[in-house]
C-alpha cells in the first residue's frame, strides 16, 4: 500500500515537472532563502551591535544601569568572544556557545536599554526634565538603541537564526519579506540578511504597525506588538515633554 502510493506521488511530481518544461517553465528554481547559501557577512550586524554600546555609554549616569561602562564593557567583551571563537568573515556554522554568546549579547543590550527606557519614562512622568536639547537627544539614543535591539531579535530569531537560515534547516519563514511573494521583484540569490530586519524595526518603531513586511509567527506578532508599544511610549512622552519645556 505504501509503495503504491509512493509511486503514485512520484508518478505526479514527474507529470508536473514534465508539464513544466513542456511550458518553458524553470521548475528546478529555488529561491536562496529556501536553499543552503553561504551565509551572510557578519559587519553589518557589527557594526549595529557597536552603535548600540556606545549610545548606551554616553546616556546620562542616572539612567544607566549600573556603572556606565559596565554593560557596554560587557557586551563587547561577548563580541570578542564571539570572534575569537568564530573569525569567519560570513555567518556559516553555529554550535551551543555562539549561539548562547550571542542571545547573552542582544539580551544586554536589551536589558540595558530597557532599563534606560524605563527611567526616562519615568523621569518624563513625574515631570523631572528641564532641558529640551538634552531631552531629544536622549530620548533619540534610546529609541535608535531599541530599534537596533529589536532588530536583533528579529535577525536571530527568524527561522532559527542566521546560521540557521544559511543552512536551510527550517522551511517556514517568521517573515515574510516582499521578494518572497513576488521572487521576480529581486535577483535569484536574493536572501534576508541583517539590514532587511533593522529596516524592519525601523519601519515598525517609526510606523507603529507593519509596513511591507508581514509577520507569520505569533512570536513575531506579538514581538513587533511589544516593540510598537514602547517606541509609541518613548516618542510621544518626549516630544509632549520637549514642547512644553519649549513653550
Amino acid at each position: 500500500m505504501h509503495h503504491r502510493a509512493l509511486h503514485d506521488r512520484l508518478s505526479a511530481l514527474e507529470g508536473v515537472v514534465a508539464s513544466g518544461a513542456r511550458k518553458g517553465v524553470d521548475v528546478t528554481f529555488v529561491p536562496a532563502w529556501k536553499r543552503l547559501t553561504e551565509g551572510e557577512p557578519r559587519w553589518p550586524v557589527t557594526i549595529a551591535i557597536a552603535v548600540a554600546l556606545t549610545l548606551q555609554g554616553l546616556l546620562p549616569e542616572h539612567l544607566v544601569l549600573g556603572p556606565r561602562w559596565l554593560l557596554p564593557s560587557l557586551g563587547g567583551a561577548l563580541v570578542i568572544g564571539l570572534f575569537a571563537t568564530n573569525p569567519r568573515p560570513r555567518l556559516d556554522r553555529t554550535s551551543m556557545f555562539l549561539r548562547t554568546t550571542s542571545l547573552l549579547v542582544i539580551g544586554t543590550i536589551s536589558v540595558a536599554n530597557g532599563y534606560s527606557a524605563y527611567r526616562l519614562i519615568d523621569q518624563l512622568a513625574r515631570g523631572g526634565v528641564t532641558d529640551a536639547t538634552r531631552l531629544l537627544l536622549t530620548g533619540g539614543a534610546i529609541w535608535l538603541t531599541n530599534v537596533i535591539a529589536f532588530s536583533l531579535w528579529y535577525w536571530e530569531f527568524d527561522r532559527g537564526g542566521p546560521v540557521a537560515r544559511a543552512l536551510a534547516m527550517l522551511p517556514y519563514p517568521d517573515f515574510q519579506f516582499p521578494q518572497m511573494e513576488n521572487p521576480n521583484l529581486a535577483p535569484k540569490d536574493w536572501e534576508p540578511f541583517f539590514v532587511d530586519y533593522l529596516y524592519l524595526s525601523f519601519t515598525n518603531a517609526l510606523a507603529f504597525s507593519p509596513t511591507d513586511v508581514m509577520p507569520l509567527s505569533r512570536w513575531a506578532k506579538l514581538t513587533m506588538l511589544a516593540q510598537s508599544g514602547v517606541s509609541v511610549l518613548l516618542v510621544l512622552l518626549v516630544i509632549a515633554r520637549a514642547v512644553n519645556i519649549l513653550k
